[in-house]
């Protein structure tokens, strides 16, 4: 699969002077929107690992969530994510950030888009999403610093949406899948938590639930803006209720939103995620 690097970065951390390494490349990729149109062209990845952590390494796969409108979508400029990404690549995984179709340096179409709020159709916008993660797989099994044996999937907001889109196709060599305040059809701003169609987008985990047998960990605040505290626990339920292995943690209210969680309370999900990861078999320091 051809790609076209870009440039590479490396920024100090820590006493040793052990790098973070930051590396571009462009990544053709083909997906279908809702609407049946087939789009081919590059999106942006970005990736990061600690130079001081031994290869071959294991893969995050970490996806962005969606802003509610096309400034906010053009805006997101490259998908970086750089504290989390850092704490992972220290951990000793080589982090791999997509700039998805639609978003910031990416550019190019609205593929992700689910249909007016009442009428929402969200499979066919996180299957494009998760089409982009399953090509950046395939493309990152071919580099020789990567054990693509022992991939964890990760997102946040629509990022998680399509984590668990993602793991529900089991793809080979993955191992777990995270989800950080997934879902989609939220507006803060308009409608804060209540998302659109909830009961539609229940259906649709509900349709992961019974392909996915990968272990999860779903995790979401009781002040989420985007989707409150009552749509995940239904979202998870139906998706465990449909076969698939989950563990739903909802921490109480963090700041003005909890959606924003991963972003700006690492202290708190850091060690619920790194006990999960110990219990998929990695090795993770505190």
């Amino acid at each position: 699969m051809r790609s076209a690097w870009l440039l590479a970065a490396a920024l100090l951390a820590g006493p040793a002077q052990a790098r973070l390494l930051e590396q571009q490349a462009e990544l053709p990729v083909q997906v279908r929107d809702a609407y049946g149109k087939t789009l081919a062209q590059n999106i942006r990845v970005t990736l990061f690992y600690d130079d001081a952590t031994p290869a071959p390494r294991p893969v995050l796969l970490l996806n962005h969530g969606r802003a509610p409108d096309a400034e906010g979508r053009a805006a997101l400029g490259r998908a970086r994510f750089v504290a989390a990404s850092r704490w992972f690549a220290e951990r000793g995984f080589l982090v791999a950030l997509p700039t998805r179709i639609g978003y910031g340096e990416t550019g190019g179409e609205d593929v992700e888009d689910s249909g007016s709020c009442e009428r929402k159709t969200y499979g066919p916008g996180f299957a494009a999403a998760a089409q982009q993660g399953l090509t950046l797989l395939a493309w990152l099994k071919e580099r020789p610093d990567v054990r693509s044996d022992r991939t964890v999937l990760l997102g946040q907001s629509f990022g998680g949406a399509t984590t668990v889109a993602l793991a529900a196709q089991n793809p080979p060599g993955v191992v777990a899948a995270i989800n950080f305040a997934g879902g989609a059809g939220g507006n803060p701003k308009t409608q804060p938590g209540r998302p659109c169609a909830p009961q539609r987008l229940e259906r649709v985990y509900a349709d992961y639930g019974r392909s996915a047998r990968l272990p999860s960990l779903w995790v979401y605040t009781e002040n989420d803006l985007y989707f409150g505290a009552r749509y995940p626990r239904d979202w998870a339920q139906a998706y465990r209720e449909a076969g698939a292995p989950v563990e739903f943690v909802q921490f109480p209210p963090h700041g003005d939103d909890g959606h924003l969680l991963f972003t700006r309370f690492p202290q708190v999900w850091q060690p619920v995620v790194a006990d999960f990861l110990r219990r998929q078999g990695f090795d993770i320091k505190d």
